[in-house]
């Protein structure tokens, strides 16, 4: 935390978590009267004034010109995020997070778009999810069977449950047992293992079963073919966004962000590099977001970050159920995915 955040005092902390909440539930300015009016805060409303125009100096609020009220800046929001203790999923959310994992199951690509129509349902945001890369999945079973004197098939099963293919050229000197040897071999040592980071294959002590399983595991990391940067990206909900904005012109930025795959998987990657969670407006470092956050959270095969889900939506999200909704996706994604 910043050191001048740290500077804010318990009462005028207190005071900005409370005008934040507030102007989420109704987006509107709120006044002092509305913080003191549950007797949270016990102190005269004219003390709280005071403490939000400190607030508005230090430049946690601001207020719009025609209103007493105050709303919050990037910075106040940003102060508010940090403040956040872990929330749970309400019991609603999280059955029905339940039910759809439950039913889930199939190709990679349907449940990745399913899931991002799942995100946005659960929170009326804008839903990105960017998919792994083939390279990133893991291999779950494996089958090498003889097709001809010269001719060999491999057969592997993904951790998203595809299946692949590849024919190779083999030695014709190899018996049907050593073709065997090699299929045990493999499916010994790759279930589990990456298809871009797979170990060197043990030996056997038989050069011919070695050389074997050597080039079946050199055809993996190419199965299929893939460009470095060329993840999908799926989108849901992006008709929430006319709801949440009042001014087309921001709208319609928004949405031609959203459909700019490759600007959004750099935006999701630097922020995940700079260790955070959350881009609050500006923070994001495009004027077309510059009224919009970002919650993101990575999922995992195998026991590795492979892909990222998250929503996209006013910064006067509902932040603690925006982050509660993407960490437990983004576990039962995961779950999914590695299928443990």
């Amino acid at each position: 935390m910043a050191a001048e955040d740290q500077a804010l005092d318990a009462r005028k902390s207190t005071i900005l978590r409370r005008v934040i909440s507030e102007h989420i539930q109704t987006g509107q300015p709120i006044g002092s009267a509305h913080v003191v009016r549950d007797g949270e805060i016990d102190v005269s409303a004219a003390t709280v004034r005071s403490d939000m125009a400190a607030l508005e100096r230090e430049g946690y609020l601001t207020h719009p010109h025609t209103s007493a009220g105050r709303v919050p800046t990037d910075k106040g929001y940003r102060f508010f995020v940090d403040q956040l203790d872990a929330s749970a999923l309400d019991p609603a959310r999280e059955e029905q997070v339940e039910a759809f994992f439950e039913r889930a199951h199939g190709q990679l690509e349907r449940m990745l778009r399913d899931t991002s129509r799942l995100l946005s349902q659960l929170t009326d945001y804008a839903s990105v999810v960017v998919a792994p890369t083939h390279g990133a999945l893991s291999v779950r079973s494996s089958l090498l069977t003889r097709l001809g004197p010269r001719t060999a098939l491999l057969v592997v099963v993904l951790s998203d449950g595809a299946v692949e293919q590849r024919s190779l050229e083999i030695d014709g000197a190899l018996t049907d047992d050593d073709v065997e040897r090699a299929n045990q071999a493999l499916r010994e040592q790759l279930p589990g293992q990456t298809l871009g980071r797979l170990a060197s294959p043990k030996t056997s002590g038989n050069a011919a079963v070695d050389r074997l399983v050597r080039s079946c595991c050199a055809v993996l990391p190419g199965i299929p073919a893939s460009e470095p940067g060329d993840e999908d990206v799926y989108v849901g909900g992006a008709s929430h966004m006319a709801d949440q904005f009042t001014a087309v012109d921001t709208v319609r930025e928004v949405l031609g962000i959203l459909e700019q795959s490759f600007v959004v998987v750099s935006l999701i990657s630097d922020l995940l590099a700079q260790g955070r969670s959350v881009a609050i407006g500006a923070e994001s470092g495009l004027a077309s977001l510059a009224e919009c956050s970002l919650v993101v959270a990575p999922y995992e095969v195998g026991n590795e970050f492979v892909g990222t889900i998250g929503v996209l939506g006013p910064t006067r999200m509902n932040y603690p159920q925006a982050l509660a909704t993407v960490a437990v996706v983004s576990q039962r994604l995961s779950h999914e995915l590695s299928g443990s």
